[in-house]
């Protein structure tokens, strides 16, 4: 479609297909036909622009006449709750607050500080609504929380997912790797990249409605984001890293990549001394603060075809084979989900002599022999980023490092979940699970690893300026 035609209409074919592929309905209870609106629950696409699951909740609320209530929340019980990650999420939320009046959305931010704090807040929107929808999206603990609610709920449920431009229904299993889902993606790319209209729901929730809610917003007009993090109980030694959190944010990044690295990135993204030599979108795409179908139409108007080719596989291949896999394998996150061929070279290999033992806390502080991989943890506790030629290299020889494999996934995913401003995402756990074998094929049969892929921090060292790249992160 040509970026000058005009969008598809919220109540086409093209959207009613669309949603068919990205929703489900979670639960047999019916709708609530005396309820006093329609509820979207932001949970993972944290935007109003391209979000599938708010574009079905317009057309729910017009359906059955209802105004839309636009609801996110914040607590300090989820895993690796920290200043980290309530700081770009806050932020976010300041920035949505700020733009919602103008689009037309009613959105309010309720955030919870203390951990024995169980108002439940999402519970009493619920028993006035209508009916319910929320993001659907694997990882996170996200899955886990949705699922508490949906048996709870006393109105329908529908999951929506957002995270992938092709949208996941499209796939009715597990796909084993880059090259079986990559040409089912090629065949749907250009009709999932079409625009679709953007408006509010036809009704707007009326100040009496909005007034009885009786909850406790939080005041986005004059947050002062940091004396909220810290009052919040919270892990409170994951500190803020600078972070234009939000969608000014991520297109001002996008920008600069387009005008900048994306010429010669095939070339650039191999070198991780060169800070604008990739993308680096991860965490606002991590956030759902950027739709990726618009990341994609913005790098192809830039131009550099063969640039762009090379980055859209990843940003959609890759990208959406690790939502695939989460969302089709329960054990994404556990040694569980790897292929039979892995199992028995691990099985053939797990008492094989290790060149080191280091701890958690030993990885963490960066206190291993080998100065490459210190730097790259360095950067991620320092940044929030880890470059990902340094990323592969980080968690295979972790395998290297660890008695046993299960602790060295499960230390890789600790890490990576506690300090990287793109963890708990399903990209996460596809790509640590990739040191494993995941999505790859045997190799040749070395200690340790068996036949899964090696990597080398030392041969690493003749492909890209390891020196200038251990300069950038010291002790």
């Amino acid at each position: 479609m040509s970026p000058k035609a005009r969008p598809h209409l919220l109540t086409s074919d093209f959207v009613r297909d669309q949603l068919a592929l990205r929703a489900v309905t979670a639960n047999a209870v019916r709708t609530q036909p005396d309820g006093d609106y329609v509820l979207y629950w932001m949970q993972s696409t944290h935007r109003f622009e391209e979000n599938w699951a708010l574009r079905q909740a317009i057309l729910h609320a017009d359906r059955l006449g209802k105004p839309l209530l636009v609801h996110q929340g914040l607590d300090p019980t989820y895993e690796h709750a920290n200043d980290r990650i309530h700081t770009v999420i806050l932020e976010n939320a300041r920035a949505l607050h700020a733009r919602a009046e103008r689009l037309g959305f009613r959105y309010q931010f309720v955030l919870r500080r203390r951990r024995d704090d169980d108002r439940r807040v999402v519970d009493r929107l619920a028993a006035r609504a209508a009916l319910v929808v929320t993001d659907r999206f694997p990882t996170a603990g996200i899955a886990e929380r949705t699922a508490r609610f949906v048996e709870r709920a006393p109105c329908r449920v529908d999951l929506v997912e957002s995270h992938a431009v092709v949208p996941s229904g499209a796939f009715v299993k597990e796909e084993y790797a880059a090259r079986t889902i990559r040409p089912k993606i090629a065949k749907l790319l250009d009709l999932a990249l079409e625009p679709v209209e953007e408006r509010p729901a036809s009704r707007a929730l009326s100040d009496a409605i909005w007034d009885s809610l009786e909850v406790d917003r939080l005041d986005l007009d004059r947050l002062d984001v940091a004396a909220e993090v810290a009052r919040c109980e919270i892990d409170h030694s994951v500190p803020p890293v600078p972070f234009a959190s939000g969608l000014d944010g991520a297109r001002a990044r996008l920008r600069a990549f387009c005008e900048g690295a994306l010429k010669e990135y095939a070339e650039r993204r191999n070198e991780p001394s060169d800070t604008e030599g990739s993308s680096r979108l991860s965490p606002w795409l991590h956030f759902g603060q950027i739709s990726p179908a618009e990341v994609v139409r913005t790098v192809r108007a830039a131009g550099y075809q063969a640039s762009a080719a090379k980055f859209e596989d990843e940003l959609i291949t890759w990208r959406e084979l690790a939502l695939n896999f989460c969302l089709r394998n329960p054990n994404h996150g556990k040694l569980k989900g790897l292929p039979d061929w892995v199992h028995k070279t691990m099985e053939k290999h797990t008492d094989d002599p290790r060149e080191a033992i280091y701890t958690r806390a030993q990885l963490e502080r960066a206190e291993t022999h080998d100065e490459l991989w210190n730097a790259a943890q360095r950067e991620m506790v320092r940044t929030g980023h880890m470059h990902n030629v340094v990323r592969m290299l980080w968690g295979k020889s972790v395998l290297l490092w660890t008695a046993r494999y299960k602790q060295a996934l499960e230390h890789l995913i600790h890490l990576n979940n506690k300090w990287a401003l793109d963890g708990r995402d399903p990209s996460s756990y596809g790509g640590i699970q990739w040191c494993f074998g995941k999505f790859d094929r045997p190799w040749f049969d070395k200690p340790v690893f068996g036949v899964i892929r090696p990597m080398s921090l030392a041969r690493a060292r003749e492909k890209f300026d390891a020196e200038a790249y251990i300069r950038m992160f010291p002790r």
